[in-house]
C-alpha cells in the first residue's frame, strides 16, 4: 500500500510526537503495519460514519488514531493524527466533507 501524507497531517504529526519518543516509534510500527496490510485486525481500521464518511481511521495506540482516505486508484492519503476523546480528528475535518 503506497502512503502519502498531506500538509496538515505533518504539522499536526510534528506537534503531536514532540517529546513523545513513544508515540512516534508506535507511529513508524503502525505506518510499516498498514502498509504490508492496512486491515489488519490490530489496526482496527474502520470507516468512519456521519460527517467523516469519507474518510477511514486506524489505530496508532489506545487514544491515537489515523485519520486517511483512499484514493481512486487505491493509495492512502493520511490527513490527521489525533485522539477521539479530545475531538481533533472530527473537528478539524468536518468541513472539508
Amino acid at each position: 500500500m503506497e502512503v502519502s501524507f498531506s500538509s496538515t497531517f505533518k504539522r499536526t504529526f510534528k506537534k503531536r510526537i514532540k517529546g513523545n519518543a513513544d508515540l512516534e516509534a508506535r507511529f513508524w510500527q503502525k505506518l510499516e503495519q498498514f502498509t504490508a496490510e492496512p486491515f489488519d485486525p490490530s489496526l482496527r481500521t474502520h470507516k468512519l460514519s456521519g460527517k467523516l464518511k469519507e474518510f477511514w481511521s486506524f489505530s496508532v495506540d489506545y487514544s491515537e488514531r489515523v485519520l486517511f482516505y483512499f484514493t481512486e486508484d487505491g493509495k492512502a492519503v493520511f490527513v490527521d493524527i489525533g485522539s477521539q476523546r479530545r475531538g481533533l480528528l472530527s473537528d478539524r475535518f468536518v468541513a472539508m466533507c
